[in-house]
């Protein structure tokens, strides 16, 4: 999988995008930003959603179960230097065509295997590949 970042007519706002699908990141006005987009931490935090929300619908389907509604909110703390998310937690209100032990059981199986936040249970690490300095041109 690879996805792109790329900064838009010389603003920290970037433009984001992974295949036909984009998105716009940017930081707070407060930060220094322009606020038209996605802060990173609002992205990552609503990356565990995502991945939840996408793998419930996968595993419901393969246990016959119809989910007609998922909300998911997801709350944690940024805090020291650098910034580190913390204490990390969600809730989630689904309605399905399922008994209730049922949707809980999915429910509970989906938090164990989502990718994102599997992934950062396990403590995957994340490495600089490569470094390009442009310089800028003479005027």
């Amino acid at each position: 999988m690879q996805v792109h970042l790329k900064t838009i007519h010389e603003s920290s706002a970037a433009a984001g995008w992974a295949g036909p699908r984009s998105l716009v990141i940017d930081r707070t006005p407060r930060a220094g930003g322009l606020g038209i987009g996605f802060s990173g931490e609002e992205l990552f935090m609503m990356s565990i959603g995502a991945s939840i929300c996408n793998d419930l619908y996968r595993e419901a389907a393969s246990r016959g179960i119809e989910l007609h509604r998922v909300e998911i909110i997801i709350n944690g703390d940024w805090s020291g230097e650098p910034a580190q998310a913390r204490n990390i937690r969600y809730d989630i209100r689904v309605q399905s065509n399922a008994s209730r032990q049922e949707t809980e059981d999915l429910i509970r199986h989906t938090d164990q295997i989502a990718e994102i936040p599997h992934t950062l249970r396990v403590g995957t690490a994340v490495k600089l590949n490569a470094v390009e300095v442009l310089h800028e041109a003479a005027k």
